[in-house]
């Protein structure tokens, strides 16, 4: 539960929300943990219905490579504009 993602409060797990969204998709999890269901099956059951947002670690796939390449990207730009600008101070 963990490592599940809260719909409504999208920082939190759905093991620290509150929401009552949140604490369905628990009572879920526990049900089906109770019925003998791994808890794989259980997680991509969830990525199936509410797509892999709802994991805290999305996959790498081309979907989500902006993603994953964003803060790499920022980075860059950061140190080329600092570059840039500590230049034209000297």
């Amino acid at each position: 539960m963990a490592s599940l993602r809260c719909l409504v409060c999208q920082g939190q797990s759905i093991a620290d929300s509150d929401a009552e969204l949140a604490g369905d998709m628990r009572a879920l999890v526990r049900s089906r943990i109770a019925a003998g269901e791994k808890p794989d099956a259980i997680r991509q059951w969830l990525v199936d219905r509410y797509g892999a947002w709802v994991t805290f670690r999305p996959p790498v796939e081309p979907l989500t490579w902006p993603l994953w390449a964003a803060p790499i990207l920022f980075i860059l730009v950061g140190l080329v504009l600092a570059r840039g600008r500590f230049r034209r101070r000297r």
